[in-house]
């Protein structure tokens, strides 16, 4: 597909070889300009768009091609089908963290780590470990400690999947970011590093590719989070009422839980050092080294309380 774009780079409409053909039977020729024979009334979606609805859209109405447009009409890219059917094999590793107690959601990790926990009759740890397979990638590591037999007996090797996974043994909890200094040291591409409690649809492969074209050290993706206050806020200045505000909603980003890391960064940590990726990455960008932020619009669900358990019984199947 070509995109017939402005001076502005806004689209104007797209020519495919159908279009040639179909221009072609009406007496056009490959002379003719190109407005003669585009596609005025194109398909498109908008980047703050769910790009994880694309492949069903292609699906119903017969196309390869959807241009992704800014709020100003800008093509920012192009999804082609061939994302979806044959994805390219992706070399960045994945770190998914599964380590952790579940202590929140007792008494249930009594016997079963927190990943393997079951959404939709699947554990999460497998649910994330094939959205990745499904992007493309085949490179993972499971970073275990609590109950970690039960973990590395299911999944083993990845023999099953076609893939490769190796385990990061913790003997002792490190956090999120320490357990990091446990990799390989011939790392040698940005990796990805996902809590093993999080269930979403984030297109993986655009937040590498943000990542990679703003030379970041490291990236955290961010979701934003909306709480209702129950009252009314009393605003004022110093002993002087100013106003009320009846219920007010406010909007914060959070930490999702999704990071991509540049193996430069794991320099920072030292041997045996128990530290979360936020110390870890708020230490970095205090020394003025590139930490970028992604925002995430696509569904995101951390599974670590029991009510949000419950939500991911309830909304993750609807996903399908």
């Amino acid at each position: 597909m070509v995109v017939v774009v402005d001076d502005k780079k806004r689209m104007l409409g797209s020519i495919t070889d159908g279009d040639v053909r179909r221009g072609l039977l009406r007496g056009e020729s490959l002379q003719s300009k190109a407005y003669k024979i585009m596609n005025h009334n194109y398909r498109f979606m908008y980047n703050d768009s769910d790009e994880s609805n694309a492949y069903e859209i292609m699906k119903k109405e017969s196309l390869r091609y959807i241009p992704i447009l800014d709020k100003d009409g800008v093509i920012k890219r192009i999804i082609s089908l061939n994302e979806f059917l044959e994805p390219e094999k992706i070399r960045n590793p994945v770190v998914i963290m599964a380590g952790g107690k579940g202590m929140r959601l007792r008494p249930l990790t009594e016997d079963c780590p927190k990943p393997m926990l079951l959404v939709g009759g699947k554990p999460m740890l497998k649910i994330l470990l094939e959205q990745f397979i499904a992007s493309g990638f085949e490179e993972f590591y499971f970073s275990v400690n609590y109950l970690k037999d039960k973990i590395i007996n299911h999944f083993e090797n990845g023999e099953r999947w076609g893939v490769n996974i190796r385990y990061i043994n913790e003997d002792k909890p490190l956090g999120t970011a320490g357990s990091l200094k446990l990799l390989p040291s011939n790392i040698k591409r940005p990796f990805i590093v996902i809590n093993g409690d999080v269930l979403t649809r984030l297109n993986t492969i655009q937040l590498l590719r943000f990542h990679i074209d703003h030379d970041a050290l490291a990236t955290i993706c961010v979701r934003e989070y909306e709480m209702k206050v129950p009252f009314g806020v009393v605003q004022v200045d110093g002993v002087e009422l100013k106003g009320f505000k009846e219920k007010p909603r406010i909007r914060q980003l959070v930490n999702a839980g999704i990071y991509v890391i540049n193996p430069a960064l794991i320099e920072s940590i030292k041997d045996g050092q128990v530290i979360d990726m936020p110390e870890l990455l708020l230490n970095e960008s205090n020394e003025s080294r590139r930490v970028t932020v992604y925002p995430i619009h696509e569904y995101w669900l951390d599974v670590g309380r029991p009510e949000s358990l419950e939500e991911a019984h309830a909304t993750w199947e609807e996903l399908k």
